[in-house]
């Protein structure tokens, strides 16, 4: 789940920006927030939603110290940075391989500030390092 401060901007962005469905959305008017669910290929159970929270009256948040980023397989993080520059978004990191390695990441930023890093699945090298970093075993669907 991320706060964000203004509820449309964002979702603007996840839809617009990264290529997601907004896939429901609910208010609770007795507790003043908004939320909106957003993902690939129609959501759960199939794909991962993200859940964005409006606080109703709250503009802003600070990022803290325990976030890190969202990350999202893409086919061509070349590719996927066009698009998403193409459609305004902010890339923080171009794409390119990771220090040390070869997985190729890219890293862009929502307009409330969350890091989101984007990594090429098609490549082998991502497969050998997550199986050998977490005993992982080879998912051919996660990395083709």
């Amino acid at each position: 789940m991320l706060r964000v401060g203004n509820l449309q901007r964002s979702i603007d962005f996840y839809t617009k920006v990264l290529g997601m469905q907004l896939l429901r959305t609910s208010e609770n008017p007795e507790y003043k927030y908004s939320l909106a669910f957003l993902g690939y290929e129609g959501g759960n159970p199939g794909q991962a939603e993200i859940e964005l929270t409006y606080n109703w009256g709250t503009d802003s948040y600070d990022m803290g110290t325990a976030y890190g980023h969202i990350a999202l397989g893409v086919a061509d993080a070349y590719a996927a940075c066009d698009k998403i520059r193409a459609a305004g978004g902010n890339i923080t990191r171009e794409a390119g391989p990771v220090k040390g390695g070869s997985t190729v990441i890219a890293f862009v930023t929502d307009p409330d500030g969350y890091k989101i890093e984007l990594i090429q699945m098609n490549s082998r090298a991502h497969a050998k390092e997550h199986q050998q970093d977490a005993g992982a075993t080879f998912d051919p669907l996660r990395n083709a």
